[in-house]
Formats: C-alpha cells, sequence, structure tokens
C-alpha cells in the first residue's frame, strides 16, 4: 500500500547536489488503473496502482493506492516506451531526508514540464501521514489535486505557471 501527501515548494532547499538525486523518466500504459513504467537511473520497472477496496479513504487528505511493482529489464523496458500514452515524463528526484524514517522526494521536472516542481512524502501508515507536519520549505498541501498527478503532467503539452495557481 502507497500512502503519500503531495506539496508545492515554496522555497527550493539550497545545496540540493548534496542529497542523493535520480534521474527518473515515465511514461503510462493505462491511467485507470494505473500501469506505469519507470526508469530510475539504470532501474526499470512497471508499476501498477488500483484504488480498489480504498473507497472509504477519499476523503482524507492522503492519496492511498495499492500497489505492485515489478523490475523490468532494460529491453522490456524500451518495448514498452514505445506504447506510452501522452508524453514521456522525465525528471530530477533529490531524496531529502526529514527525520523519523521519512524522506521528501523533491521532484523538479524537465522536458515540456520545464519550470515544475513539487515535493511528495510517503509514509508507512496513515497514523503517521496523519500526524505529520510539513518543513518550513513546503507549500501548499497539493495532495488530491489532479494536476499535480503525474499521471494528468503526461497528458499536457507544457508547463505554464498559470496552470497551477
Amino acid at each position: 500500500m502507497e500512502i503519500e501527501k503531495k506539496y508545492r515548494v515554496k522555497q527550493l532547499p539550497s545545496d540540493l547536489e548534496q542529497y542523493e538525486k535520480k534521474e527518473l523518466e515515465q511514461g503510462y500504459l493505462c491511467t485507470n488503473p494505473i500501469v506505469r513504467i519507470r526508469r530510475s537511473n539504470e532501474d526499470y520497472i512497471l508499476t501498477y496502482k488500483s484504488k480498489f477496496g480504498l473507497e472509504d479513504k477519499r476523503d482524507k487528505n492522503l492519496c492511498i493506492a495499492n500497489e505492485i511493482e515489478v523490475m523490468l529489464g532494460q529491453e522490456g523496458y524500451e518495448h514498452l516506451r514505445t506504447k506510452v500514452d501522452g508524453q514521456l515524463i522525465t525528471k530530477t528526484r533529490y531524496c531529502i531526508p526529514l527525520g523519523e524514517g521519512l524522506t521528501a522526494e523533491l521532484d523538479l521536472f524537465k522536458g515540456q514540464l520545464a519550470g515544475l516542481y513539487f515535493v511528495e512524502v510517503e509514509f508507512p501508515d496513515e497514523e503517521t501521514a496523519e500526524r505529520f507536519t510539513p518543513p518550513d520549505w513546503f507549500g501548499t498541501d497539493v495532495s488530491k489535486d489532479r494536476r499535480f498527478k503525474n499521471n494528468y503532467l503526461s497528458t499536457i503539452d507544457g508547463y505554464e505557471k498559470s496552470m497551477f495557481d
């Protein structure tokens, strides 16, 4: 189960290069349920996400999904890459420790989405998510705003700040 919150960013942290980073490329083969492929540095992953059985959680300001990840080889990834719907998303993800075992995943988008960035935090359980206090550099909680969902972002041709205000 994936439990996460997503936020705008008030101010980018200084010295980002000190943190672990991943170069990501991802695309969607289906959006209901979500079937996604992702290249994360040299790892290739197929992900299936479903909200099935989680209907009672909709009122909480959390994104909760059943998630299954399967490792792919590069050849399988490249084959599926030709079949994605919409745009491939490319971004750099910085993994910033927050303490208490939590990590902020700061995504800085590239390509058609250059200029867009936001941060996500995954939680081990709902209780931890509900008592989470975001750091000062986090902005507004956009966990339920579809404009900040990667499967939506794969359907738009470019980023304009006014689209996200």
